[in-house]
This record gives structure tokens, sequence and C-alpha cells, in this order.
């Protein structure tokens, strides 16, 4: 054991005092952001715009300040990059983490020297109640890896630029940077595959004890391991037992990875985002993500199937309840202000709270009313996979309105890694899975109105050949994991 990891075990043992003193008081917490971002931001053009002077309350704050995705948002970043200061936070932003947007092209979200802070503190902070819960901090002494985009920075007006991965590359902490890997120059690389063939290169012989990223791309890289070398991750990697990951559910993925890895390692789900770093696993044996009430970002939530409603309720965190699926609004303190970010969560503790991510707003199935959204889906695999030599490269679900015969149904595209032995069986426990958790979708088979899933099984690489088509393989991009059209689903089809 290394002088480093002797000292990280006592560091995040107070560490985790911290954190749960602020999560023991979680209204006390939440108020104390929400007027620090009020006054902060009150002589803001946008400030002024929503007369911030006169927010006392929340409730001032709902009635001066409505929910707004980037579209409502975008004539006060168009201003902050004219060049211009005090818009949406005190001067201009240090960064902007640009995003691939649908309706508006580019995103670009502003990152400033109060938020920068909490995204990488939040992300240390995780790997610290990681080894406070469980004592092991043997991984700091290994090498590490971050499949991330690349840490170019362009500029815009004064203001740097660059994909939030990218970004937070150059604030890794000074005691890390000898471990960790891959070296710059191959960081910098565009081509997805490209980038991961080198990687595979330089990572090799190295003792990688800590690997992150997106489930999909940190399978592609098992992959291209174990073809080069014929041994699984754990003989390449003897002391490989960390994994930490965000962006999608690693559940559909563990089988998988379990068989590419050859035993079974320790995980930690992250939910950051270019908006802000929001909930991090706090306890291995806990189902969700601990809420970062502290972290500069002032929490609101709306029930989603009241989103589209004329005038739907929104709640802070006092009134949030168990199992309810929320759109999450936030406000924060890089200058959005009850600004849709467009991700669902649920609760699975109150004390302390903790989420699950259970979609997308924009990515649900209602095409015939059943409001099927992704936790849904995803928990209908895991559940059929479950105890059996199943396993799933990648998926995604879309509605088939218009057969050529027969009721309409919902489509399963899948690539298997190892296929049921009876594909039909296997269909027929994952539509009565679905049928269990969305009533609606019951309803809709038992009237004859749908008929039951059908799987339509996708040729090795499809997923990322797709990926690769629409210029999204790699980094942060992710396949969803259903849509309402069939937009992916036409282009996945076999021909």
């Amino acid at each position: 054991m290394s002088i480093k990891s002797i000292f990280a075990v006592p560091i995040a043992k107070q560490v985790q005092k911290r954190i749960y003193k602020w999560a023991s008081q979680p209204e006390k917490t939440q108020q104390k952001v929400f007027r620090k971002l009020i006054s902060q931001a009150k002589n803001t053009s946008f400030g002024k715009d929503h007369h911030f002077s006169a927010i006392f309350s929340y409730q001032d704050f709902k009635e001066q300040v409505p929910v707004r995705d980037y579209e409502a948002l975008k004539p006060y970043v168009e201003q902050i990059l004219e060049g211009k200061s005090d818009i949406l936070w005190k001067g201009k932003p240090l960064y902007f983490a640009k995003t691939s947007g649908t309706t508006s092209g580019a995103k670009y979200i502003p990152l400033t020297k109060a938020s920068m802070p909490y995204h990488i503190k939040a992300a240390r902070n995780a790997l610290l109640m990681y080894i406070a819960e469980t004592g092991n901090a043997d991984f700091v002494n290994g090498k590490l890896i971050f499949l991330q985009g690349s840490p170019v920075i362009d500029e815009k007006n004064g203001i740097k630029t660059g994909r939030l991965s990218g970004i937070v590359a150059h604030y890794v902490p000074g005691y890390l940077q000898k471990n960790r890997m891959p070296s710059w120059e191959t960081n910098c690389i565009d081509d997805w595959e490209t980038k991961v063939d080198a990687i595979v290169e330089e990572t090799l012989k190295e003792d990688m004890t800590l690997i992150s990223g997106i489930p999909s791309w940190v399978q592609m890289y098992f992959e291209k391991l174990t073809a080069k070398t014929g041994k699984t991750i754990n003989e390449i990697f003897p002391n490989f037992n960390l994994f930490v990951y965000g962006g999608v559910n690693y559940e559909p993925y563990r089988n998988k990875f379990e068989k590419l890895i050859g035993k079974k390692v320790d995980s930690i789900e992250l939910f950051p985002a270019s908006e802000g770093f929001f909930a991090f696993q706090d306890k291995q044996d806990e189902k969700g993500m601990l809420l970062l009430l502290n972290g500069g970002i002032f929490y609101e939530f709306i029930k989603a199937d009241e989103f589209y409603d004329e005038s739907p309720t929104r709640i802070s965190i006092a009134d949030v309840e168990l199992g309810v699926n929320y759109v999450l609004i936030i406000s924060t303190n890089a200058g959005l202000w009850a600004y849709n970010i467009g991700d669902t969560v649920e609760f699975t503790s109150l004390k302390p709270h903790r989420i699950i991510v259970t979609g997308r707003i924009k990515h649900f199935i209602s095409a015939f009313g059943e409001h099927v959204i992704a936790k849904e889906v995803e928990h209908a695999l895991k559940e059929t996979v479950a105890g059996t030599p199943v396993a799933i490269n990648e998926f995604t679900v879309a509605p088939q309105t218009n057969p050529e015969n027969g009721l309409p149904y919902h489509e399963w595209f899948i690539e298997f890694e190892t296929e049921p032995g009876n594909m039909n069986e296997f269909s027929i426990k994952m539509d009565a899975v679905m049928q269990q958790q969305n009533s609606y979708y019951f309803d809709l088979i038992e009237g004859k109105i749908l008929k039951p899933l059908v799987i339509t099984k996708i040729k090795k690489g499809g997923f990322q050949n797709y990926m690769k088509s629409v210029g999204k393989l790699g980094g942060q991009n992710k396949i969803p994991r259903l849509s309402n059209d069939r937009k992916i689903a036409n282009k996945l089809s076999p021909s």
C-alpha cells in the first residue's frame, strides 16, 4: 500500500461526514443555494429582466421565472457569444461546453468560475465516498483511464469552447496526472476508432486499476483488447477493480462486461452533464445516486405526465415523493435559470435523497397512449436476461404503427453478443415484464390494440456502424433507448 492510498482513507472519511451532514438537511441546504444564486445574479441582464431584486421566496421565483429550454435561453447565450458581460451570470463564462443540439444545432452551455469547481469536486468526491465505504484505495496506485472526448479547446469571441469531457481533462488533479491514461496526444485524436486502437496499444502493458467511460464505448475498448490478446480483461489487467460510468444504465451491459472482464468488479455511477454535475452513487448496496444538493444548483421537479400541461406544478426538494417520474429543472451558478435539461428522474430514497435517471422527456413511446419510458424497457431486458447466458451489446425500441400484416407493435432492435436459446420464449417473457410495469401497455395488449413486442436482431457492430454513419461514434454520444418515431429504426432495419 502506497502513502497515497494510506492517506486517501482518512481524507475520504472526512469528506463522507461533510456530505452526509448537508444531505441530512435537504431543505436548508437547497434554500441556502437558492438565496446565494438569486443574490449573485440580481444585477445580470437576466436578473434584471426577471426582477431578481424582488425575489424573496421560491414562490416569487416561480412567478417571475418560467421554465425554459435552450431555445428560450438562446437569446441570452447569443449576447454572451457576441462578447457581452453580466448576461446570465456575473462577468463572462470561463468556457462554453459545446453539445450537439436538435432544432438549435450546436448548443453552447456556459461554465463559469463559480460552477467549474463543482464539476471537478463532484467527480473527486464520488471516488472518495467509495473509498470511505469500502476502505479500498488501492486503485490510486495504478493507472487510471478516462475514455472521453478530445481535450482540444477552441475559442469563440474570447471564450474557450470544447466538449465538457475535454474541458474537464484540463482539471485532473496533479496527484493523478502521473497515473492518468491515455497520453495527451492520443486523447486529441478525433476519429474514435483510431483513438481506441491507440489507447489499446498504450494501455496493454500498463497496470490499469480504474477504467471510466460510457459503458458502450468502454465495451468497444474491452473487445479490442480481448481480440488482440485472446485474454480476458482480468488476465490483461489483474488489478483492475473499479469501473466508473455515466450516461446510460449499466445493467443491460452487465452480463457482457462480466464475461469480457472475467470477474465482477465494483462500479460507481455518475450523473454529469454540461449543465452541471447532479448526482453520484454513494453506496455500493443502495439503489440510486445521491442528489448533490449543495453543488451550486437549485433543483425543481415537474411530474413527467403533467409536463406538457398548460400550467404544470413545479415543486422543490421539500415536496418530492418516491416512485414518481419527474422532469428535472435546474437553476445554476453558470446562469441557467429554471432550465429543462430534458432528463427524467425518480427518487429511490428521501433520507438521503437518491435518484435514478429514468430517461429523457422526449424519449418515450406513446404512439398508442402507452407512455413507455426508458426505465421500463431497461428493466424488462434486465429481468429477462437475469439468470441466463444471454449477453446484449446494444438495443433500442421503436413503435411499428403500420405493419404490413396484423396489429401494430413495439419493435425491439437488439444486438446480441450471446443469443437466447429460444427467441420466442425470450420475447414472450420480456413482453410479460413490460405488461407488469406499464398498465397502459397491458391494456393495449389485452384489448388487442397492440400485439406483443417483436425482436429484430441487429448484426454485430450494427449500432456502431449506425453511430458512425450519423457522426456520433464515441465520446459522450449514446443510442437513445427508445423513440416515438422510426428515424433510428428505419436506418437499423435489415434491408
